[in-house]
């Protein structure tokens, strides 16, 4: 069997995950508007929308700390390039919409990489992304030979 051809894809901040908690925080206010105009506004109301400024600051400051850089596959090994740092690990594939992957890079030394990849980045390149993504391969890092996919699925 041959491995998936080499490919390097920008990573980094995600838009849809911005959308994403742009709806949360607004489905967040509607309830609060309609829960308070059902009763007296009161510390419960007051509570809630306290706890929804603090989301939003956590979300965008989590947003901010997205590692961004280029993941390279070689053929061989995984790597997400971020300037002159370079780390070697596994791909995890947690979310795939067809057009966004969200991927876990569990890196030989070191804590876990969230990375998003959007076709968006670069069009042409994405099908090769995916391809390696999702091939079979031997697994230099651990000198196995993977009989399954090399991508963990959270499902098994």
């Amino acid at each position: 069997m041959h491995n998936a051809p080499s490919v390097s894809y920008p990573v980094g901040r995600s838009h849809f995950q911005a959308w994403l908690f742009v709806l949360i925080l607004v489905l967040g206010l509607i309830v609060d508007i309609f829960w308070s105009t059902q009763s007296l506004w009161g510390w419960r109301q007051g509570l809630m929308a306290v706890t929804l400024c603090l989301a939003c600051v956590f979300a965008w400051q989590e947003w901010q700390r997205i590692p961004q850089g280029t993941l390279a596959w070689d053929g061989a090994v995984w790597c997400f390039n971020k300037g002159q740092q370079s780390v070697a690990g596994q791909i995890s594939v947690l979310l795939d919409f067809q057009f966004i992957l969200l991927l876990r890079m569990t890196p030989i030394k070191g804590a876990r990489l969230w990375l998003w990849a959007e076709r968006r980045r670069q069009a042409p390149l994405w099908l090769a992304l995916r391809r390696a993504v999702f091939s079979r391969h031997v697994d230099l890092l651990n000198q196995s030979t993977k009989e399954k996919s090399p991508v963990k699925s959270e499902k098994s």
